[in-house]
């Protein structure tokens, strides 16, 4: 049996990623004015980033039922069954249209990531690997369901107006938080984003505490993979992420991948987060 596998282009995955686990991507839109774009298709985080500095209005808009149609309809004249991963369903509509086209076409297993960017990513990649084994629809659902709450997702945020404008905090916290050099992180539990640890202090600074606190407690994580996963962020402060995450010697594989549309039009430039799984 061939499965074949998609998801929400909100899994942040890299266009090599994509084609090297054999994965079909399901882009989600993105409105620039009145314009209506396709993430990572016809337009790139520093599109927005620039449509924001020059004024304009930048929102997102989830998977239709008919685009999901339209994809799940072409996989399935090449793959017997697909396995569907979609963003959390608590932070957008997609699952739902998902799995309206999914009854309509048959043979689509839809997964509820329950997490964003490459949380979603690392359920994408277990499920590459199982279909790539001959594992089935189901089996492959089943499993990426029984694992979901073991993602551990997180990102800092430098820019709190991003955050302000998607109604992610208020305006007099963002103000504070601007006055004071807070850098608040959020993170995703139970399929919703909350807020984090706030940290303060330079790039630099704040960065090595964000990753000593996710990595704090090491007997708990899976040690097969990461992702340092961001927006366009200032020079070198990727480079100091991964450089920092690579002393521990912990991870096997250590992804740098850039953020899509989606993370990058409600978190802003300079967001960076460190995404695994734990046991």
């Amino acid at each position: 049996m061939r499965v074949g596998i998609s998801a929400d282009s909100t899994c942040d995955l890299s266009p090599e990623l994509y084609r090297n686990l054999n994965v079909t991507c399901a882009p989600l839109s993105v409105i620039i004015g009145e314009k209506v774009l396709h993430d990572s298709v016809d337009v790139t985080p520093r599109d927005i980033f620039a449509a924001v500095g020059a004024g304009r209005t930048v929102t997102t808009a989830a998977v239709n039922e008919f685009e999901y149609a339209a994809l799940f309809g072409k996989m399935l004249t090449e793959y017997d069954e697909v396995v569907h991963i979609c963003i959390s369903s608590s932070m957008s509509s997609c699952f739902r249209s998902a799995c309206a086209a999914a009854e309509k076409t048959g043979r689509v297993h839809v997964v509820d990531s329950a997490n964003l960017s490459t949380g979603t990513g690392l359920l994408v990649m277990k499920a590459a690997g199982m279909a790539s084994a001959g594992e089935s629809g189901a089996e492959i659902a089943k499993a990426l369901e029984n694992m979901r709450d073991k993602v551990d997702a997180s990102f800092t945020v430098q820019d709190i107006d991003y955050l302000r404008r998607g109604g992610r905090c208020g305006s007099l916290e963002a103000a504070g938080a601007k006055l004071l050099h807070i850098r608040p992180s959020i993170e995703v539990r139970e399929g919703a984003m909350y807020a984090g640890k706030k940290y303060r202090g330079s790039t630099e600074h704040y960065l090595k505490h964000y990753i000593e606190d996710r990595l704090a407690n090491p007997e708990e994580i899976d040690f097969t993979r990461a992702f340092i996963t961001h927006s366009p962020c200032e020079e070198g402060m990727v480079r100091f992420a991964m450089d920092q995450v690579a002393s521990y010697g912990l991870f096997r594989e250590l992804i740098d991948t850039t953020a899509g549309c989606s993370v990058c039009t409600h978190c802003g430039p300079n967001t960076l987060g460190l995404l695994f799984m734990r046991k």
